[in-house]
């Protein structure tokens, strides 16, 4: 069922212990939306911690140095920025048929939820949720609150280069400025620094990546062993899809990373007017229109194919004849 703000609020404050589930392979929206949340609810005087399958990347580290589990049997289970319960990962599984409330930006949302607060116009579900808490004054706003949101919406927004950035995702990013936040060092952590196995890792990506469809659509397929070759952690692979579009003639572009022998987690970005959500979501995923995703098997050069076969038509191109 899909709520309003002031529904979505009642429910928050009628409830005392939470649970705020992340997707796997969190990224900047995930983390920041989920701890930003959680420190909101504990502010509000109730119990909330942030579960996820996943570990965080080290570079989100400040959102939660100073996070504590707390000990509570929870009542309530939430989930931020999480479009489909297949993406919980095998640690939170059990919680996919008991989610009270979801509150989500993803136009693919399968409203799996009792409840969904969903704006899919917005370009970040910390987006949502600075919507909410002004809408209805949940809280009032502090630093570490405002660094959480901040973070989420600048990684969902490419430090606000992606279109789904509105004159709305700017105006909350200013006002969660005004929190003496390190807006500067957090944008140089997000986009700037990478570690010597992410650098090499890119070089790899650059170095190997292959263009089809006449130059609009680049692949770039990153294996086990690439992996363990640049000792690159797998939680540090977030944002890689962005080297696919470096082109100018691209209109998607691809990562391919294998999870184990026949299986990849496949990303797509657009550049243009293409719809990689509906391209993902015809093999089993999802997302937003311009950036999505979804889990592909078989062997690396079939699971091309059949990614191929999926854009061309979009392209409005005959793979066969390209």
């Amino acid at each position: 069922m899909l709520i309003d703000y002031k529904e979505a609020a009642e429910f928050l404050r009628s409830h005392g212990n939470y649970y705020i589930l992340l997707h796997t392979s969190p990224d900047g929206d995930a983390i920041g939306s989920g701890f930003g949340l959680c420190y909101i609810l504990r502010k509000m005087g109730k119990n909330a911690n942030v579960l996820c399958t996943d570990n965080f990347p080290a570079k989100y580290d400040y959102m939660y140095l100073n996070y504590t589990p707390q000990k509570f049997n929870p009542d309530t289970i939430i989930s931020v920025d999480l479009a489909d319960t297949k993406l919980l990962g095998s640690k939170l599984v059990q919680y996919g048929d008991y989610v009270e409330l979801c509150i989500d930006h993803h136009v693919s949302n399968t409203e799996y939820a009792k409840r969904t607060l969903l704006e899919p116009e917005a370009a970040a579900a910390a987006q949502v949720i600075y919507q909410l808490v002004k809408a209805v004054g949940l809280v009032q706003l502090d630093s570490m609150i405002a660094q959480c949101l901040y973070t989420a919406i600048v990684t969902d927004t490419g430090c606000f280069k992606f279109s789904c950035t509105s004159s709305k995702t700017h105006l909350a990013a200013a006002e969660l400025m005004t929190y003496d936040i390190p807006a500067a060092e957090i944008n140089r952590r997000m986009f700037d620094i990478k570690s010597k196995a992410r650098i090499k890792i890119e070089q790899h990506v650059l170095n190997t990546m292959e263009y089809y469809l006449d130059d609009k659509c680049a692949i770039a397929a990153v294996t086990l062993d690439d992996m363990k070759r640049a000792g690159l952690p797998d939680e540090e692979f977030e944002g890689m899809t962005a080297l696919t579009t470096l082109l100018q003639t691209i209109e998607v572009g691809i990562t391919i990373r294998q999870k184990d022998e026949n299986k990849y987690k496949v990303s797509m970005r657009a550049t243009g007017d293409i719809d990689v959500s509906a391209i993902c979501q015809k093999l089993g995923g999802g997302g937003h229109t311009k950036a999505a995703g979804c889990v592909v098997e078989g062997k690396l050069e079939d699971v091309k194919l059949k990614l191929l076969s999926a854009v061309a038509p979009a392209l409005g191109i005959d793979l066969w004849l390209a």
